[in-house]
């Protein structure tokens, strides 16, 4: 009895101890397809974050063209009414033979033409003869050596101009160099502005 008692023991145990590496086995699988699920959610989150972006990224291009558009569309009406002035000032150029009226008009032409820049954020860079170089706001396109004080500006090629407080085009002028050799002229700024 006591073999019987031991086979059922031994019977039971090993039952039991298939029943727990079924019960692992099921443990097992259930954690795999649930990280599988997790997986798959994550990827379809990942998809869509995806696409979100790039609609996202679209759509600023979209904007940015479009307030570019707006932009130059504010601009161009000005210049439209602008144009409008000129065709004026053109017919009565046409019609009257008296040139002092045609300056005048073209005076008033041309202080409106600077108006408007201005309103629009354009300022001109002082650059006189006679002022001093400054290579921050000029560009000296060509220098002469001679007496006088080392960097000052003895002609002005082209004005120079800020828009909205930046340099947009630099003062183009001619500049005086020492003849003793002023060397502190020719030397590059820290920032690399075109030296002379």
């Amino acid at each position: 009895m006591k073999e019987k008692a031991a086979e059922a023991a031994a019977e039971e145990a090993s039952r039991h101890a298939a029943e727990n590496k079924a019960s692992e086995l099921d443990i097992l699988r259930q954690s795999v397809e649930e990280a599988k699920a997790k997986a798959a959610d994550y990827y379809d989150q990942l998809l869509r974050l995806k696409a979100e972006w790039e609609n996202y990224r679209k759509r600023v291009e979209k904007e940015k063209i479009e307030s570019r558009r707006w932009g130059k569309e504010e601009i161009i009406l000005r210049l439209v009414s602008l144009m409008d002035v000129m065709e004026q000032a053109e017919a009565v150029a046409h019609r009257t033979p008296d040139l002092k009226t045609m300056v005048q008009g073209l005076d008033m032409l041309y202080g409106e033409f600077k108006r408007l820049l201005r309103e629009e954020g354009l300022e001109e860079i002082p650059a006189a003869v006679n002022g001093a170089y400054d290579h921050t706001l000029h560009e000296a396109m060509e220098t002469v050596e001679g007496e006088g004080e080392d960097g000052k500006i003895l002609e002005v090629y082209q004005k120079g101009y800020k828009f909205q407080g930046m340099l947009f085009r630099p003062a183009r002028v001619k500049v005086l160099k020492k003849a003793d050799g002023g060397k502190a002229l020719l030397e590059k700024s820290a920032d690399d502005a075109p030296a002379i």
